[in-house]
């Protein structure tokens, strides 16, 4: 099952709307356990691992065991249930980390590989299958995508000077650590002060993983994305998509927008606003949920990552510490929020604190998640 899950992050940020699943065929001999078989989601959400894992088998998967991080599907949607394809090619038994609840398979895959004789086992490794599969999960359950939120910040939590200098906060490994981040999501968001300011790509450069640039995400209420910014002018390439309020595309000029950055290939997703005239983020989650993303990774500025936290719509954190000072009057890392009791702060629990290079790095996820 360890090997499994390792083999289902290799799609991780890949496969969205599916889930990102390993599997792992093991026949026993007599020199024991033979791995037969290996698999993952393949980019785009299809194959699924289990067929993946096996057509390598080929007829080596009549009588073995499979370890799958994720319930084998059972429903036919564009590929045909995995629990037939396990059922068909002799499975005689199957080790799953976790049920899926997705209402179309939901315990139904497993019932139909016990009716046919299958031997069927859960839970194992099912922790860090949830982690895996957070995304999917939330996506199901809640109509939203996993929300991580990365800073680089001071430690006094500070992303720029007063006068908006920032680069660079954290050193080169951090940074590195940053572009691997937007590997292993679905999408990059960032609001429109943030797009205005830095004019950012918002693409994965790491030598070899160019090809795994996200969906890159604005959060701009009035459509003030200039056309000929670099996410604009590259939105052929690498999908941009733009997030205003439903009433700003409602009028002539914002209509006339829409068109200019439509026109380069910007998606534009019109949802309902806040009682401050601005998006609402729960709107805006939903409508990115409904588009299929499973994994958002948030970026900035302070505005979009404290309305986000006052939503308490923040999963987890990850979040880059560079062992320098710039007092108040810097830029905040979060901006708009706040509370009058530490009763009301927004909590979250430390999973590992790892050095890179001279910053550390807090990976959290929010209490009760």
């Amino acid at each position: 099952m360890v090997a499994a899950l390792a083999l289902a992050r290799r799609g991780l940020g890949q496969v969205w709307p599916n889930p990102a699943v390993g599997c792992v065929l093991v026949r026993e001999d007599a020199a024991g356990g033979v791995v037969v078989g290996r698999g993952w989601t393949q980019p785009g959400g299809r194959p699924h691992a289990e067929v993946e894992a096996l057509t390598r088998a080929g007829d080596r998967a009549r009588g073995a065991c499979a370890y799958v991080t994720l319930e084998p599907c059972s429903h036919y949607g564009q590929t045909p249930p995995c629990a037939d394809a396990l059922i068909a090619a002799g499975v005689s038994r199957v080790v799953v980390a976790i049920r899926d609840p997705d209402p179309r398979v939901s315990g139904r895959g497993l019932a139909r590989l016990r009716a046919a004789g299958v031997r069927v086992d859960e839970g194992l490794g099912a922790e860090e299958a949830g982690v895996v599969t957070a995304g999917f999960l939330t996506r199901i359950t809640a109509g939203r995508p996993l929300v991580t939120v990365k800073a680089a910040t001071t430690l006094d939590g500070r992303i720029a000077t007063a006068r908006g200098e920032s680069r660079w906060i954290t050193g080169p490994r951090a940074r590195a650590l940053g572009h691997r981040l937007r590997a292993t999501h679905d999408a990059i968001a960032v609001g429109i002060g943030t797009a205005l300011t830095d004019d950012p790509m918002l693409d994965c450069r790491l030598p070899g993983l160019e090809d795994r640039s996200p969906v890159r995400v604005v959060i701009d209420s009035a459509l003030r994305l200039p056309a000929d910014s670099r996410l604009v002018a590259s939105a052929s390439r690498i999908p941009v998509w733009v997030l205003c309020r439903a009433e700003t595309v409602e009028t002539a000029e914002g209509h006339a927008r829409r068109g200019r950055l439509e026109a380069h290939g910007a998606r534009i997703l019109p949802v309902a606003s806040d009682g401050a005239g601005q998006v609402d983020v729960r709107a805006a989650l939903r409508a990115l949920g409904d588009a299929g993303l499973t994994r958002l990774l948030v970026e900035g500025g302070g505005r979009l990552i404290g309305s986000l936290l006052a939503a308490d719509l923040v999963d987890q954190l990850a979040w880059m510490l560079a062992p320098r000072l710039l007092g108040e009057d810097a830029r905040p890392a979060v901006a708009g929020f706040g509370v009058d009791r530490l009763a009301d702060c927004a909590n979250f629990a430390p999973l590992d604190w790892t050095p890179v290079g001279s910053d550390m790095v807090l990976w959290a996820r929010r209490v009760g998640a």
